[in-house]
């Protein structure tokens, strides 16, 4: 057991001073991040889309890393745009209907980490959708399915960011 201590306190030791949380590997003096507010370039797309997934991404960040929320002098930025909302047909079926809608959600970020410009990114595209069957009145689940399409965006842009440091 002593020896298991010792093992670990060596290799922290030698881990390049960074901090581990949930799979994540955030460097020891990076400490806060700034979300700006995303814009909505998507047609079609709820009018408070990009304020309800700027504050999703605030969030996430929050709750998922030890970092503090600041707008000023920030360690690491992500500003961006929601650029497509789009809702199509799937899975045609005989007699020119679908058994399936598909709704599709794209946005871009821009990830600015002040401390290292070289891990900077810039309109990054991020997209995810969800099917549902054709019969459902899609104003009735839209909120539903765009939370569900933000949670795997947000998964995403949070492991681009905070992996492979």
């Amino acid at each position: 057991m002593k020896f298991q201590i010792l093992v670990l306190g060596i290799c922290m030791l030698f881990s390049g001073c960074s901090v581990s949380f949930k799979g994540i590997t955030i460097p020891e003096n990076v400490n806060t991040y700034y979300v700006e507010n995303f814009q909505n370039s998507a047609l079609g797309a709820p009018g408070d889309i990009n304020q309800r997934f700027s504050e999703a991404l605030r969030t996430k960040v929050r709750n998922e890393s030890r970092l503090k929320y600041s707008e000023q002098n920030p360690d690491i930025e992500f500003t961006g745009n929601i650029v497509r909302f789009t809702l199509m047909p799937e899975a045609p079926q005989a007699g020119n209907t679908v058994a399936l809608n598909k709704l599709e959600i794209t946005v871009t970020v821009d990830y600015t980490f002040h401390k290292d410009e070289t891990k900077n990114w810039k309109a990054k595209q991020f997209t995810f959708f969800r099917t549902f069957e054709s019969d459902k009145d899609f104003v009735s689940i839209q909120d539903r399915l765009i939370d569900e399409i933000f949670k795997q965006l947000l998964e995403n842009i949070f492991n681009e960011a905070f992996t492979g440091w």
